[in-house]
């Protein structure tokens, strides 16, 4: 049987990285998987090491283009080259003429969102880098992050903190903890990998904050190791990082055969969850309840319907209304308009305004439906419930 043609190949990773490890691992699966003969160049101590690659005689590359100084090395390579790295939101954002595959950051962050939003949260906030050229995947998170809070029309609360490293630590470790402190809570917090998580988490621990009750968190890489330093397990994204791989590997592979990609783009979403403690806000009510409360928060006041909810969530309304009868007790109707009433008692409470204003404002069709429902809820009307509220402030001197 005649041997396929043997062709050297470098891998340009930075393999102390979860992430990169997985990416090798999946061109190793490839390889295992075909009868593609390559040797491959790969640092022994994986890092990655460019001086000089402009001038290696091998047949194709391999590379992490997060990383600029690879970008650099071979924007003039000659011969063929895969590139691997994280999705932009922006088509500029990507190397011109080169294959490209990609992880796919805005499912990434909204795999980790809507988990979140399962755990029965309403407030959202995410932990990113520093700005820099070395964490353009970082501010790509953020801006997923961002997109995903202006589409639910909530506040999207950044913090990026500083770079850690040992002379700045105890700053770190200050500053983290103060932005904690300001964030209402409960709250869920996206970190955008794994090891920033894992500083949040010691730094909710150093100031006592309880979590998953308070702060629940959730990072992206599933790292072993950041697992194994946290004393709470950390829930994370698991990213499609070996399919990266083997997808990168078979795109080369046509490349040595001919095949002309350049500019070809390939997103790979996530493959899942790694659902661990630091997530576990509500893990007895049902996702889909979690999820339909999180709408429902929202846009009770907006004249909402069961069968919009129910279209949120993707199930039919009967499912839906039994999922609610088990978990609550109620209709979705009634968790409609139970947050219809939070919101004129807080409005009656609060501002001076007529109880016509209040029930345009809160979704009640009119004044008269309000005036019901407090009836039969509270047992008084609107205007009783706003003197009475205000009784305690109008006897103060």
């Amino acid at each position: 049987m005649k041997m396929p043609t043997a062709h050297r190949i470098a891998l340009l990773f930075n393999g102390n990285k979860i992430y990169d490890r997985d990416i090798i691992a999946g061109i190793a699966a490839y390889l295992n998987t075909t009868r593609v003969s390559w040797d491959l160049f790969l640092e022994e101590d994986f890092r990655c090491r460019l001086p000089g690659i402009e001038r290696w005689q091998g047949d194709g590359i391999i590379a992490d283009f997060d990383d600029p100084a690879v970008c650099a090395a071979l924007a003039n390579s000659h011969l063929p080259v895969v590139a691997v790295g994280g999705s932009y939101a922006l088509d500029s954002g990507y190397p011109a003429g080169i294959p490209y595959v990609a992880t796919d950051n805005f499912k990434i962050v909204k795999l980790a969102y809507d988990h979140l939003v399962e755990a029965g949260l309403m407030r959202f906030a995410c932990f990113s880098l520093p700005e820099a050229d070395v964490n353009r995947w970082a501010q790509e998170r953020e801006t997923a992050f961002c997109t995903l809070m202006e589409r639910d029309h909530m506040r999207a609360d950044v913090y990026r903190g500083v770079a850690t490293s040992a002379p700045s630590w105890d700053e770190a470790v200050e500053q983290q903890i103060a932005w904690l402190n300001s964030l209402e809570k409960p709250v869920g917090i996206i970190a955008v990998s794994d090891a920033r998580a894992r500083q949040l988490l010691q730094a909710c621990m150093h100031a006592g904050i309880a979590v998953p009750e308070q702060v629940a968190l959730i990072g992206i890489d599933n790292d072993p190791l950041a697992r194994m330093l946290t004393r709470i397990p950390l829930s994370s994204v698991i990213q499609g990082a070996e399919e990266m791989g083997r997808t990168a590997a078979h795109l080369l592979h046509q490349m040595l055969n001919g095949a002309r990609l350049a500019d070809t783009r390939i997103l790979v979403p996530p493959a899942g969850l790694n659902v661990l403690a630091s997530t576990r806000h509500q893990p007895f009510q049902h996702p889909q309840v979690m999820q339909a409360r999180h709408f429902i928060r929202q846009y009770a006041c907006q004249g909402i319907k069961t069968e919009q909810v129910a279209d949120y969530v993707g199930v039919s309304r009967s499912t839906l209304e039994a999922h609610f009868r088990h978990e609550l007790g109620r209709s979705v109707h009634d968790e409609i308009l139970h947050f219809k009433l939070d919101a004129a008692k807080t409005l009656l409470t609060r501002e001076p305004g007529q109880v016509a204003d209040v029930a345009v404002r809160c979704g009640f069709t009119t004044v008269q439906y309000m005036h019901a429902v407090f009836k039969r809820e509270l047992g008084c009307t609107p205007r009783e419930f706003q003197l009475r509220s205000r009784s305690p402030q109008a006897a103060s001197p």
